[in-house]
């Protein structure tokens, strides 16, 4: 069995722009603001198709279907949305400030946990994320900035460069700054509290929905002044969770393999520098492209001249 690639999504956001076009080389829809791109995603609302292959044109759920134990291994039970949404997010203006409800939380408000973790692929000089409080900062304070519209105050903001990465785990609140274009790997839901949206109009012209009463429930008052992972050379775990693990690789040199072996786990495999070629198939893999290794196959990679590749794996 081949790796399995996927046919994007484009989403349209008062907040996005053209980045995902110029920085990836995608040809977007014309005339629209294109914030993310959904890259892998079995959801009723949103549906991944087959890029190529013996199953292209098919959608996710559908393999999965015909196919789980092959791809996600012997525990996989038919009808079992797949664990993990992976996107880009081109952030021309800045997103809301939001947070995601944990499990508990979120069974009694009627939505869907979400954890996520981003690698900053580029960032422009004043880029920065809001994320979390400020020290010290109580339920108390944090409502009195929300009455006051001063909620800068209150949140932590930190400046990130190319390379970087933040775990985002549900309860924190947060924001990404404008200047940012990042791949954002989270659990399968799409639950989002908005707790203020900055004034903003959206695509409709009408002010954006906020979500306070849901937002107040969920945020976590004792998370203070979060820290990214900073960008370095090698081997890095960026993110490891109940949810799934995040692990970079770079290679040194071109011509490099990366081996994976069969019967282990399923994994999903993210190209964010120079290029990876399947020696079986002769495919060649380029920035922004998302696979997905099948549980019951086996792969060896050769990496094109300065490659850096992020791992998705344990989500099973």
């Amino acid at each position: 069995m081949n790796f399995i690639a996927f046919n994007p999504i484009y989403q349209e956001r008062v907040w996005g722009g053209t980045g995902i076009g110029s920085k990836l080389g995608r040809i977007l829809p014309p005339g629209k603001s294109i914030g993310e791109s959904w890259e892998v995603v079995d959801r009723s609302e949103a549906q991944s198709r087959i890029a190529a292959g013996r199953w292209e044109g098919m959608t996710f759920q559908e393999v999965l279907r015909a196919h789980g134990e092959e791809i996600m291994g012997p525990r996989y039970k038919v009808g079992e949305p797949f664990p993990i949404l992976v996107k880009w997010l081109d952030c021309a203006q800045r997103l809301s400030l939001q947070v995601h409800p944990p499990e508990k939380m979120a069974r009694l408000l009627g939505g869907q946990a979400k954890t996520e973790m981003w690698y900053i692929h580029e960032a422009e000089e004043s880029a920065a994320l809001y994320v979390g409080l400020k020290s010290g900062v109580s339920r108390v304070k944090f409502e009195e900035a929300l009455r006051c519209e001063r909620l800068e105050t209150v949140i932590h903001r930190i400046a990130v460069n190319g390379g970087d990465s933040m775990f985002v785990p549900s309860g924190r609140v947060h924001a990404v700054d404008a200047g940012n274009l990042i791949l954002e790997i989270q659990q399968n839901s799409d639950t989002t509290y908005r707790v203020h949206d900055w004034g903003r109009i959206g695509l409709d012209g009408k002010p954006r929905t906020l979500y306070l009463e849901e937002s107040l429930k969920c945020i976590n008052f004792s998370d203070y002044e979060p820290l990214p992972l900073r960008s370095s050379e090698g081997f890095q775990i960026l993110a490891e969770s109940l949810e799934f693990r995040v692990t970079k690789y770079d290679a040194c040199e071109a011509e490099e393999q990366f081996n994976f072996q069969s019967f282990e786990q399923p994994r999903l495999l993210h190209i964010v520098r120079g290029g990876l070629k399947d020696l079986e198939s002769g495919a060649t893999l380029q920035i922004g492209d998302s696979i997905l290794l099948p549980y019951s196959s086996s792969f060896t990679f050769q990496t094109l001249k300065d490659t850096r590749i992020l791992i998705t794996d344990q989500f099973c």
